[in-house]
């Protein structure tokens, strides 16, 4: 999967299902390589060393992930909306090539990488919405199924 808006955002809305099945959505960092999406537990203070999106992961791996463009003037507007089916990775080669992938784009991450589980999400659909035609996409909700 390669959409240069994708691959250039900063930030993301991840959401899991909590055990009571109601959605947990939180923010996140990330990096794609490929049809894989990768966001790591960084050394930001949590209240907790077991975060709610890896256990609701771990349970349930069913993920939704948000990408959105949002200004003033409406005809720029637009989003991009991926599911997949997540896996953490606590260790391993994976998680190191993530690692990299994530302080190659952050440059936080290269002073104090992430030493939690990394959060695999290899994408199964992506579906896009832009405002306008003049942007990279039709206008209009499009599904790209990628199963």
């Amino acid at each position: 999967m390669h959409d240069a808006r994708l691959t250039a955002a900063r930030v993301a809305r991840l959401a899991t299902v909590d055990p009571d099945g109601r959605p947990h959505l939180v923010p996140i960092v990330f990096a794609l390589d490929g049809n894989t999406l990768y966001s790591a537990v960084d050394r930001k203070p949590k209240r907790s060393q077991t975060l709610r999106r890896i256990e609701n992961a771990r349970a349930r791996p069913d993920v939704t992930i948000l990408v959105d463009h949002y200004e003033d003037e409406w005809s720029r507007l637009w989003w991009i909306r991926v599911r997949g089916r997540a896996r953490v990775l606590d260790d391993g080669e994976e998680r190191e090539r993530a690692l990299g992938l994530l302080q190659e784009k952050y440059p936080q991450y290269r002073d104090e990488p992430p030493d939690g589980p990394v959060l695999a999400v290899d994408v199964t659909e992506a579906r896009e919405w832009t405002a306008s035609a003049t942007q990279p996409t039709t206008p209009g909700p499009e599904r790209i199924d990628r199963s």
